[in-house]
């Protein structure tokens, strides 16, 4: 088995070549079709998180090994699989939920295990898509993809989830008005294109690379903002067109946080989904004096991954922009998603 792992952190990929697993029980074994390369993988190869103040969540403390495979947006074809396992056939094309929980505790029985305390995700704790091969360990983590291409559907594991689980919180009524949305990487994208899917009325991007404001007027978007120019909070006004009732924000930096609390209304939803990190100051009386509503939002449940994928399904989605990759160019496909340049996904195939 052919993959390409995390040795040192911050260190190019190494290629390692081993025997693959053999499944036990429940557990299955797929060979990679197509893994999307994600932006929390920059991330996960740095080591941690920017917490501010010089301080850092790091991966290790948090439990993860090296050598270490990352990829999370994974859709495989089955191999083989333990004996304990049903419902599942070789030749099966299935994308993977790759946010496992322990499948226990009162979250995960809630269907909610991408929020388990005892996480145990595929790509961050557990090897993931960076490979020929991948082990899942039970077949309820399998989703077909319909006709889809596996390059289309992996993303959806994250990029699409993600985006789909923040427009969930908004909730239908505020869709039916503008939004912004903060962030025109390949998260940004997908959510332009769910939001009309959704039946939403639209959104104003902004960002500050002009090729990504390009590509989300492709996607559909109603206008785009540059956040660096003098007068940004006047032109988002003028292209919302009234109250600026809904923010998400797919930066997560203190910059795009002024920006949001610089134009949202009083009543507004702020759903930060970004991890680019460090902090900010905050006048506390801010939040009840403007009835505020801040969400953090982590991704998305196995059954809205499944939602999502019949709504893919049902051909009204807009795909985002994907380039190909072979399995090979890893290393690369991140140093170029670090340096900005890659617009839409950029998904691997072994």
């Amino acid at each position: 088995m052919k993959s390409f792992r995390i040795e040192t952190y911050g260190a190019p990929l190494k290629e390692f070549n081993t025997e693959a697993p053999k499944p036990q029980g429940t557990e299955i074994l797929l060979k990679v079709r197509a893994a999307g390369v994600c932006h929390t993988d920059l991330h996960i190869w740095d080591g941690g998180y920017d917490m501010g103040s010089g301080k850092m969540l790091r991966m290790a403390d948090r439990g993860q090994a090296l050598p270490h495979t990352m990829g999370h947006e994974t859709v495989g074809e089955v191999v083989s699989f333990g004996p304990e396992c049903t419902g599942v056939k070789p030749g099966d094309v299935r994308l993977i939920y790759p946010w496992l929980g322990c499948g226990k505790c009162a979250v995960c029985r809630a269907d909610t295990e991408q929020l388990c305390p005892s996480a145990s995700y595929l790509g961050v704790f557990r090897h993931g898509g960076y490979a020929d091969h991948i082990l899942v360990p039970h077949p309820r983590y399998l989703i077909d993809i319909g006709t889809m291409t596996p390059e289309q559907a992996a993303p959806y594991a994250c990029s699409g989830l993600t985006a789909f689980s923040a427009l969930k919180k908004i909730g239908k009524e505020r869709l039916a008005e503008p939004i912004l949305i903060i962030g025109a990487g390949g998260l940004g994208l997908m959510c332009v294109s769910l939001l009309r899917a959704m039946g939403g009325r639209g959104a104003v991007v902004a960002d500050l690379d002009p090729v990504k404001r390009e590509a989300a007027i492709k996607a559909g978007a109603l206008a785009t903002i540059d956040p660096a120019t003098s007068d940004a909070a006047a032109q988002i006004a003028k292209a919302i067109g009234g109250p600026l009732r809904s923010i998400i924000d797919f930066v997560g930096a203190p910059s795009s946080w002024a920006l949001a609390l610089g134009t949202i209304s009083k009543g507004g939803y702020y759903v930060m989904v970004g991890l680019y990190g460090g902090e900010t100051m905050l006048s506390l009386p801010t939040i009840p004096l403007r009835a505020l509503s801040v969400f953090g939002s982590f991704v998305g449940s196995r059954p809205e991954l499944i939602e999502l994928i019949a709504l893919a399904n049902s051909g009204k989605i807009q795909p985002i922009p994907i380039t190909k990759r072979p399995l090979k160019e890893a290393n690369q496909a991140l140093v170029d998603l670090r340096n900005g340049k890659q617009v839409g996904r950029a998904v691997l195939i072994p």
